[in-house]
């Protein structure tokens, strides 16, 4: 059996577990520098506050609903979550981290067990060691698992927040009630495909042959449906952890329609990267640098540009990295453009002692043995306090964040004092 344990609205349940004042009122939590809503409590959505709204063209809507709005506060959710994580990993062996708020937890050798009770025992357990609330689906396939915590979640009066497919009724019932498009796996390619077989739900699909479901959807939309009909062909990733490709893309302060500055910002973005790459201990063989303007102001000129570099050799050195980012960036620029938001995405990434080697062309032996000493003193005193010289030396990276509640488990100066 199967279980996804899914954390309800997760970023809005951290700022309440700490301010619980806000525990019935409308919460939204803003993207990086306050952009948009990219999560929301029950309450605000109910209100109407849709995803992804500009937070300067619901300003004046979140006052007159009563909307709490805060800006993110990723060291407390990125700790939160690690708890959440950690109290998981006790009730069995076997987990997959899927995301920030979401793990796949795999029972093995639980027989004749009773997985609603234990269902309820590992909510409670949650509650109990962090306030925060989750929906857990259990069932055979991790797909069915996925549609049992949708049921859980949006029956949550009648489910309690826990739900199990474990008969062949309640999974033919299941896959009726759940809509085509809000299908694990199903991307918006192939819900028009499915639309023209007037597939309207979960169930409609697993009705399909298998020849046309390969042929349309390949082995992935096959695999899926195999899942669905309780045919487990989708186990645990082993990798879930390991990031295919490495991203810093930012939104600047300011809008910028200078080389130099562009550069500097490039740079720092690229090094981020760098220093994410070696932490996880994986070179990459490409980079890509994006350059966009301001797509709010239509009245000015638009830019969105974007450049792939193959890299000579694998390489996890922010010398290497930030100097090819530098010189893509060069490239894509364009005189007159005000740029709002640059990005440095890192891809085709392996581990790092199993890289290709050239006979022609190697990376600096120099470079690994600073790279070691730049990471040991940053890590040691934080901050940033050892930079590549094509970075400002006085300029550290500060979000527009007008809404930031307190780092309440990751900063001593935050932590609640008890009177």
């Amino acid at each position: 059996m199967f279980a996804l344990v899914d954390c309800n609205n997760f970023y809005a349940s951290c700022e309440r577990v700490f301010q619980p004042q806000f525990n019935n009122v409308p919460v939204g939590i803003l993207s990086n520098n306050d952009g948009c809503f990219i999560s929301r409590s029950d309450e605000a959505k109910e209100l109407g506050l849709p995803m992804g709204a500009p937070e300067f063209k619901y300003r004046q809507f979140c006052k007159e609903n009563g909307i709490k709005v805060f800006s993110s506060n990723y060291p407390l959710y990125g700790d939160m979550s690690s708890r959440v994580m950690n109290i998981l990993g006790t009730f069995t062996p076997e987990m997959e981290v899927y995301s920030v708020d979401e793990a796949f937890l795999k029972f093995d050798g639980f027989k004749n067990h009773d997985f609603d009770a234990y269902g309820r025992e590992i909510q409670r357990m949650i509650q109990k060691c962090t306030g925060i609330p989750i929906s857990i689906g259990v069932a055979p396939t991790k797909g069915l698992a996925k549609v049992a915590n949708k049921i859980a979640k949006k029956l949550k009066s009648r489910t309690g927040g826990v739900y199990l497919i474990d008969s062949e009724e309640r999974r033919i019932k299941a896959l009726k009630w759940t809509k085509i498009e809000s299908v694990w796996g199903i991307g918006r390619g192939n819900q028009k495909r499915l639309q023209t077989k007037n597939i309207k739900t979960a169930y409609d699909f697993t009705q399909l042959s298998d020849e046309w479901v390969k042929k349309q959807m390949a082995i992935i939309g096959l695999r899926l449906k195999k899942d669905l009909e309780g045919i487990p062909t989708l186990d645990l990733d082993d990798d879930a952890r390991e990031k295919k490709a490495i991203a810093t893309t930012r939104s600047f302060e300011s809008t910028y329609s200078d080389i130099e500055n562009i550069k500097e910002r490039i740079s720092t973005f690229a090094t981020s990267c760098a220093e994410k790459l070696r932490s996880q201990g994986s070179s990459c063989n490409y980079l890509v640098v994006l350059l966009r303007s301001d797509r709010h102001k239509k009245d000015e000129p638009q830019d969105r540009s974007s450049l792939i570099i193959t890299l000579p050799y694998a390489t996890d050195s922010s010398f290497t990295i930030s100097n090819y980012a530098v010189k893509a960036a060069i490239s894509i620029f364009r005189p007159g453009i005000k740029y709002k938001r640059a990005g440095v995405i890192l891809s085709g990434l392996v581990p790092t002692n199993e890289r290709q080697l050239d006979l022609f062309l190697s990376e600096n032996p120099k470079h690994h043995k600073i790279m070691e000493v730049m990471d040991g003193i940053n890590n040691k005193y934080g901050g940033y306090k050892m930079k590549i010289a094509n970075q400002d030396l006085k300029r550290t990276w500060k979000m527009r964040q007008e809404h930031l509640s307190p780092k309440y488990t990751t900063n001593i100066n935050d932590i609640i004092k008890v009177k």
